[in-house]
């Protein structure tokens, strides 16, 4: 995977992960890929984005390997943007960012999207982090551990 010059030596990967799909735009591409949004006219009307902001956060979320392209499945002569593995893996942080939003971002009683299971109709739990024994945990019961090579 190329790196960008910001990342090289950079030995946080939170660091790394913002850099890469931290920014508005990215993160929202890849919420709208997780919708069925494939095509580049099809992101740009539904996130009212520019062409060239478009162009850019797409070759570089490619060259990343979130995505990748493909021939149209219809037929037409368009490419469409697919998500690989290493972009299907970005859906527990979409779903946490998401989840922290309905959480902390709106009015008891406002209106606002929900995510779901299809299979139960019913929202999906809170994401959250657990130890090896299924506990949840808790930012102070963490630490961060420096790997040396």
């Amino acid at each position: 995977m190329p790196q960008h010059k910001i990342t090289e030596g950079e030995p946080c990967p939170v660091a790394r992960s913002v850099n890469l799909v931290g920014d508005r735009w990215s993160l929202l591409i890849v919420r709208d890929a997780f919708d069925g949004t494939r095509r580049f006219s099809d992101f740009q009307r539904g996130l009212g984005m520019a062409r060239n902001i478009l162009s850019d956060r797409l070759r570089k979320l490619v060259e990343a390997g979130i995505f990748e392209t493909r021939d149209a499945s219809d037929g037409t002569a368009y490419q469409e943007y697919v998500l690989t593995a290493r972009g299907e893996s970005l859906f527990p942080v979409v779903v946490a960012l998401r989840q922290w939003g309905e959480q902390h971002l709106f009015n008891t009683g406002e209106r606002h999207s929900v995510l779901i299971d299809k299979q139960t109709g019913e929202p999906l739990s809170l994401m959250r982090p657990v130890g090896r024994d299924g506990k949840i945990l808790k930012a102070s019961a963490t630490q961060v551990q420096k790997i040396t090579w």
